[in-house]
């Protein structure tokens, strides 16, 4: 059976003055699969999704998407494409409501222009009405239903992380980049998350994640990558990343093995 690559860049390099971020990093993402990108502090992943998404140009690379050559030259357009990201620090909409904030990223999908928004048109309205049901929907699917109108910066941590999801998913992304979307949660929450993103992956999304919390890797991951000083070091399946060498010594340590 053929291997259907959704994602695919190769030889992606990133300079911040005399520091060398990303140095000749390879990735492959497998369509319906979730891909963890994980290493040390300072390796280098969130560098890499930075550069993939459009946020940092790269100064070298092959970039594959879908099968499309691209070059990720603005946030706008790789969201367009259909490549989705979150952060690693909280970047909700604090005074707009959880529906609010859903329906933003629902908009990068519409078709009305400034002249649909100013003169409000019977066609702009359908378009909001079926934006507001798409959220009130997403909410749901990642169990935010009863927080829909309360102002965002009053959820708990857990939640927000949820809403940072719920609203990449309006997007209506083939591929989900999550960077370190369990960070700050407590066990519950966590497991909640795995739940979550075995449930998208169900569904026929594909994931990209950056993760620290190793159980959580090693347990919903198909195939990991490993960053160490901007350079990858390993690549495979989670039984056979745990045990290499260089993983062990410059991420893991010996207990993990």
């Amino acid at each position: 059976m053929s291997i259907s690559l959704l994602l695919d860049v190769a030889d992606v390099s990133k300079r911040f003055g005399g520091v060398q971020a990303l140095d000749s990093v390879g990735l492959q993402v497998v369509r319906g699969s979730i891909v963890g990108l994980i290493g040390p502090n300072g390796a280098g992943k969130t560098t890499f999704f930075n550069v993939i998404t459009g946020l940092y140009p790269a100064d070298s690379g092959i970039f594959l998407f879908d099968s499309k050559s691209y070059f990720p030259e603005s946030v706008s357009k790789v969201t367009k494409s259909g490549l989705a990201r979150t952060f690693q620090n909280i970047r909700l909409f604090g005074e707009m409501t959880v529906l609010e904030n859903v329906m933003v990223g629902c908009h990068c999908r519409t078709k009305a222009g400034l002249l649909g928004a100013i003169f409000r048109f019977p066609s702009t309205r359908r378009e909001e009405r079926a934006i507001r049901e798409k959220a009130h929907q997403l909410l749901a699917y990642v169990g935010l239903s009863d927080f829909a109108q309360m102002e965002a910066r009053n959820l708990s941590y857990g939640h927000q992380r949820r809403l940072e999801i719920a609203r990449a998913l309006a997007t209506e992304p083939k591929l989900l980049a999550l960077d370190e979307p369990a960070a700050g949660m407590n066990a519950t929450e966590k497991l909640e998350l795995r739940e979550l993103l075995l449930r998208i992956r169900a569904d026929g999304k594909t994931i990209l994640l950056i993760e620290h919390d190793v159980s959580l890797v090693m347990g919903i991951c198909d195939h990991l990558t490993v960053l160490d000083y901007g350079k990858v070091i390993a690549a495979g399946k989670p039984a056979d990343v745990r045990v290499h060498p260089e993983v062990i010594r410059a991420y893991l340590g010996q207990g993990a093995a």
